[in-house]
């Protein structure tokens, strides 16, 4: 099976090596990480990012608008279904090079040695930026959310109630950021308890939520509704079906990354060449099952599409705010319940943001270590608890820079975050198209492989990537103006000429891709 890695080897005759530490030092790296994780520890690193709770409550307006019911119900089964392409290639890539580094140190080795520089960077630094992203949009998001949930408390949008200003919202998110940097500087050990407590909030709070809300609300739509209903009325512009639901199907991918962070975590994980590939299709699975649990259990309490999505309702059209809100709000004569399942969403996008710094500082930790980024020598640096905590905060520092944008412009800030989504699976997709190109008779499988099916669901994996990156550049709104542009393409291919710029003029010179640091 490629690496004749045990669970465990023997050392010396007496001492117990991990595997995970074994392959660790054929590839060049000492352990200087703490490796205490379990494979269940690994996974709700992964799950508590994908976050169910975070991506469907987020961008549930955006399903609703473009095609309703049925871009959610099926959009997340096709949208999840070649997500776990893309997860199973990671995974049998991850199990043969269990390293912080995840995706740059793999397109690295898979390269060979001509490409492996500037592999390593374009990945890498589509990697650590789309990281950033995903932390900017998940602790905005979460901003937004205590926004919502203390204009319901003060009355609603109908009733006097308070909206908080754009600087209030950003001082919010700063306050978030901040606490997850202290968490994050505290032991692996602590970490690792937040992580599964993450992972199970995210679990009952799905599972939670899915029974109550539909049960509370009085009037529930059909089964026809939910399953066969399609939104055309978006207002948008956009009359063809088919284009309606690609744009649908963004809640859906949006929700479904992250799951790098199993990958990331692996210099942490006992075991990590099984368990590094575990955490990533454990993840994708359980989400992919619970997500369309969550999704159906909100959409038969959704009975009103353009009430909903209107700025005029109580939630100030924050669809799943309001479908709460008046569950309960119809049920008992007040909304307080509503308000308080609100708090249980929030809870779980608070450690979806959390677990999210904990990935961006595991891999600005190896990135740097490889000599990648400005003053690398700071951002490597591990404390005596054996936590990078530099880069903890520098990651922390990145995001509220970049949620900044939001101050001018919200236009501005969705092209920012859109490299959460395409700028993330662009970095998934390199070393999975050098592995099926370049590597295709070279590489070396882990414990964990797909066997004669591995190219096969590699090119799987980067047709999809190759499609979404596409689709979701389309405009999203007619006419077009300066307002209603996508700039997703403008934000990523500016991402891209940044990267390919900076090596060009500068980094060809000295970045010669992974550096080993053993003597």
């Amino acid at each position: 099976m490629g690496l004749d890695t045990e669970a465990h080897t023997l050392e010396h005759g007496s001492v117990l090596v991990d595997s995970g530490q074994s392959r660790l030092k054929e590839l060049g790296y000492k352990q200087e990480l703490k490796r205490d994780l379990s494979v269940f520890s690994n996974f709700a690193f992964s799950f508590s990012i994908i976050s169910v709770l975070t991506g469907i409550t987020t961008l549930y307006n955006t399903g609703l608008t473009f095609g309703g019911p049925i871009s959610l119900v099926y959009g997340w089964f096709i949208a999840g279904g070649f997500t776990m392409f893309v997860g199973l290639s990671m995974a049998e890539i991850c199990s043969s090079y269990p390293t912080s580094g995840g995706l740059y140190y793999w397109s690295a080795k898979l390269a060979g040695p001509n490409w492996a520089p500037f592999a390593s960077w374009l990945t890498g630094w589509f990697n650590i930026v789309g990281q950033w992203a995903v932390t900017t949009s998940v602790d905005f998001s979460l901003a937004q959310l205590i926004q919502v949930i203390i204009l319901l408390s003060t009355g609603g949008k109908n009733g006097g109630g308070y909206e908080a200003s754009k600087y209030v919202v950003i001082a919010f998110h700063g306050a978030i950021l901040l606490i997850h940097a202290i968490i994050n500087s505290l032991p692996i050990s602590v970490l690792s308890f937040f992580g599964q407590l993450a992972a199970a909030w995210n679990l009952l709070g799905v599972v939670l939520l899915m029974i109550l809300i539909p049960s509370v609300a009085t009037e529930r739509a059909s089964a026809k509704f939910v399953f066969t209903h399609f939104n055309t009325d978006n207002g948008d512009g956009i009359n063809s079906k088919v284009y309606i639901f690609v744009l649908g199907l963004l809640m859906s991918q949006y929700t479904l990354t992250g799951y790098d962070a199993s990958a990331h975590m692996t210099e942490e994980t006992k075991s990590a060449d099984k368990n590094g590939p575990k955490g990533i299709i454990s993840s994708i699975g359980i989400s992919i099952i619970f997500g369309w649990g969550y999704l159906l259990g909100i959409t038969f309490a959704a009975t009103n599409i353009p009430f909903l999505l209107s700025e005029d309702n109580d939630a100030g059209g924050y669809a799943i705010a309001e479908i709460f809100y008046l569950a309960f709000k119809n049920r008992y004569g007040n909304g307080v319940g509503g308000i308080i399942c609100l708090g249980v969403v929030a809870l779980a996008i608070f450690f979806c943001g959390m677990s999210s710094i904990t990935s961006n500082s595991r891999m600005a930790y190896a990135f740097s270590r490889d000599g990648a980024m400005p003053s690398s020598s700071l951002w490597h640096k591990v404390n005596k608890q054996e936590v990078p905590i530099n880069a903890v905060w520098l990651s922390a520092f990145i995001s509220f820079c970049m949620a900044l944008t939001s101050l001018g412009s919200l236009v501005a800030f969705q092209a920012m975050v859109s490299i959460a989504t395409i700028g993330l699976y662009i970095a998934y997709a390199l070393p999975i198209f050098l592995r099926v190109t370049l590597a295709r008779k070279t590489f070396n499988p882990g414990p964990f492989n797909l066997g004669r099916y591995g190219v096969l669901v590699g090119w799987i994996a980067v047709l999809w990537v190759a499609t979404i990156s596409v689709l979701f550049s389309l405009p999203v709104a007619y006419p077009i103006t300066s307002e209603t542009l996508n700039y997703t393409p403008v934000a990523v291919g500016g991402l891209l000429l940044i990267t390919i710029s900076s090596w060009i003029l500068s980094a060809r010179h000295w970045f010669t891709g992974p550096i080993t640091n053993i003597d």
